[in-house]
């Protein structure tokens, strides 16, 4: 099966600034493409029960994994483990592209 993710609207998340495209939606996963605005910030949260993991596509967002900031660029892999606090900013003028993912443990 194919997935034309252009003809996919982009719907408005939970947190301001961060809009997504629904790829796959499972009991055990996703996996969402999501648009980061300029300046947007997804607060610092956890997940109990799921790994999360983003690849970034387009732009360079901070992501916080515990105590820890990666500056990342178009196509790096990042790990978001279960229980532990993380977030996303887009600290650029320029919009950034990223698939998340997640998978239910």
């Amino acid at each position: 099966m194919i997935k034309k993710t252009e003809s996919l609207v982009w719907e408005q998340g939970q947190v301001k600034g961060f809009a997504g495209k629904s790829l796959i939606d499972l009991k055990n996963g996703s996996l969402k493409m999501v648009k980061v605005k300029p300046f947007a910030i997804y607060p610092a949260h956890l997940h109990p029960s799921k790994t999360e993991f983003i690849f970034v596509l387009e732009g360079k967002p901070k992501i916080t994994i515990g105590e820890k900031e990666y500056n990342t660029k178009k196509n790096d892999f990042i790990t978001l483990p279960k229980n532990i606090k993380h977030s996303i900013e887009n600290h650029t003028d320029t919009e950034c592209i990223i698939l998340v993912g997640s998978i239910v443990e």
